[in-house]
């Protein structure tokens, strides 16, 4: 038998709702349930624990519920005037009520006549939210328990008991049984302490649980160090951008990297960074913090929550930046993406779409099904399109995302256009990246993981690979595993040393280089390797260059060769770039008829 000593019915005036315990003296509960709150008591009872009888409870934070049915920020905390001993409730990771097949959401309300309570059955409609707030509810079955007065602010709960958000809407009619709850990651938007109690996905419970407690000293203490700072250290110069708005505390910051950005690892960084600044270490330079979003989407701008009159402060306290080092700034790379890929439609035609990267969101300029012969002239009059959608500022990043066989092509020779000759790989920083590898996720995490230990600004040595090398694949995947590679270089095309080269596509080596051209075997007699010559010339070309400004030395580099004298022969004409940072590549709503209660 499962306890249900936790939740609780929610009393303001003549309004009545539910509620559910987080800590022994917390209470979730929406907003609108005790939007009296300041004017009249707000109590609290537990059915299912009634020795402890009426307890009285005060609002200390509120999510920022303008008072209209659609507003959004439909949550309040709230805090017993005794601790209670009750366990508190347990919670599901974000998304569990949205895994397919969509389990059955048990409801416990306190509608007019049931002051003891009563249970209703819901499920979600669909993982997508309703204008970034809301999931939609619709009930399990045709009959049951509706969702009307009494059940707002109760928990959502799986069969096993855990809380997977909290409901805050009826919506239909009496024949369309709906409702609409906060999941729990919106609900973390506007309470992040809730962020300590909820199990994320790379997150274990001890940096979840060292983060929460920083953020508790540093209010508590005054030491507030700037959220952008923290912002930028813990996802690096490619990470996501900051909301529209930025943060408004530090509280708001943490929660937004452990919920919303996709690296599991920076909040390890963020918990890592604020303990260096409370505990008075020595401050590393701080990363470059991404650009700010322009303001419109406030839905999705995670808001720290609003104290009510005579509560503490918010945790994050008044804004204090400590001075930190500054360093130059890594190139903060707006890609413009040509992905191409095999339409299924014959081995001729394939599938290319042009998009652009504005603000951390990817806006599609075109998308067409073309022969391959077509590809070349649709993509030209597409990129000036791409590049017209980026910021003013923006430091455009042309890359051709490509299946396998077309790795080797010629891309960066390709003309601008049919009015202007200049290679594309000389008007922009042009690279390209395997079309298998761009989506693979164990790769994406790997290469994250990679470029966090690579990031220090210096360069990075080139691991090199022989034209006529007798090194075995296994071998070489094992020299780039061990040397956590950054580079690696091949005196041949891609053809020439299939196996050798797909060993780098598969292991998280950043970084590819080779020449399109490469040593044909057959076309000299022995020593000197025409292979080896430009390997020698690559690894001169690329000391201490940062990984991060490769793209823009590899356009310089083309630049040079096709100024010279005799440009077919020079060593970087057919210089091919893989270069690939996912972190470059961030992936990215019907009104409400009355509240319920």
């Amino acid at each position: 038998m499962r306890s249900a000593a936790w939740h609780a019915r929610v009393a303001c005036g003549p309004e009545v709702g539910a509620g559910f315990l987080v800590t022994d003296r917390l209470v979730l509960t929406c907003a609108h349930v005790v939007a009296y709150g300041d004017r009249r008591p707000v109590t609290v009872t537990f059915p299912h624990a009634p020795a402890l009888s009426t307890l009285s409870a005060s609002v200390v934070a509120e999510g920022g519920w303008a008072g209209a049915v659609t507003d959004p920020g439909d949550l309040a905390v709230l805090e017993l005037d005794r601790p209670v001993p009750l366990a508190p409730a347990r919670f599901a990771p974000p998304d569990t009520a949205c895994a397919e097949p969509y389990p059955k959401l048990v409801v416990y309300g306190f509608p007019e006549g049931y002051d003891e309570g009563t249970l209703a059955e819901y499920q979600v409609v669909s993982g997508q939210l309703i204008a970034g707030e809301w999931l939609e509810l619709v009930a399990w079955s045709g009959h049951g328990q509706p969702l009307v007065g009494g059940f707002s602010g109760a928990a959502a709960t799986l069969p096993d008991g855990r809380v997977a958000g909290l409901v805050t809407a009826a919506v239909g009619t009496v024949d369309v049984r709906k409702g609409r709850m906060l999941p729990l990651e919106v609900m973390a938007r506007y309470w992040p302490p809730l962020g300590e109690f909820v199990p994320t996905a790379g997150h274990p419970d001890a940096v979840r649980h060292r983060l929460h407690t920083l953020l508790r000293r540093a209010a508590a203490t005054g030491r507030a160090p700037d959220p952008h700072r923290l912002y930028g250290d813990a996802v690096g110069p490619f990470g996501p951008p900051l909301p529209p708005g930025g943060f408004p505390s530090l509280a708001a910051a943490a929660g937004y990297v452990q919920w919303e950005v996709p690296a599991p690892e920076a909040t390890t960084r963020f918990a890592e960074r604020l303990g260096e600044l409370l505990e008075g270490g020595a401050a590393p330079a701080a990363a470059p913090v991404p650009a700010a979003v322009p303001a419109p989407v406030a839905a999705a701008v995670p808001a720290g929550i609003p104290a009510r009159a005579g509560a503490p402060e918010p945790v994050g306290g008044p804004l204090t930046p400590p001075p930190l080092a500054a360093k130059s700034p890594a190139p903060v790379w707006a890609p413009v993406v040509v992905e191409v890929e095999h339409s299924g439609a014959g081995p001729d035609q394939v599938t290319v779409e042009v998009s652009a990267y504005r603000d951390g969101r990817r806006r599609p300029v075109g998308v067409q099904r073309l022969p391959r012969a077509g590809v070349r002239a649709w993509v030209q009059r597409r990129i000036d399109e791409a590049v017209d959608q980026l910021a003013p500022d923006a430091e455009e990043l042309v890359t051709f995302v490509l299946p396998r066989e077309w790795l080797n092509e010629a891309v960066a020779h390709w003309e601008c256009g049919t009015e202007d000759s200049t290679p594309l790989g000389c008007a922009y920083p042009l690279v390209v990246t395997d079309r298998v590898r761009h989506h693979s996720g164990r790769l994406r995490h790997q290469l994250r993981k990679r470029w966090q230990r690579l990031d220090d600004g210096r360069g990075a040595e080139l691991h090199r690979v022989g034209c006529g090398t007798a090194e075995r694949p296994p071998s070489l995947r094992k020299r780039l595993w061990d040397g956590e590679a950054g580079l690696a270089g091949y005196a041949a095309p891609p053809a020439a040393v299939r196996q050798h080269f797909e060993v780098g596509l598969t292991v998280p080596v950043p970084v590819l280089l080779w020449s399109r051209t490469g040593c044909d075997r057959e076309g000299h007699a022995g020593p000197p390797c025409p292979g080896d010559a430009f390997l020698d010339q690559l690894t001169a070309s690329l000391a201490g260059v940062p990984l991060t400004e490769l793209p823009r030395h590899v356009m310089e580099l083309r630049l040079t060769a096709a100024a010279a004298d005799e440009p077919d022969r020079h060593w970087a004409r057919d210089l091919q770039l893989l270069w690939d940072d996912p972190r470059c590549f961030p992936e990215t709503t019907a009104s409400l008829h009355s509240p319920v209660a």
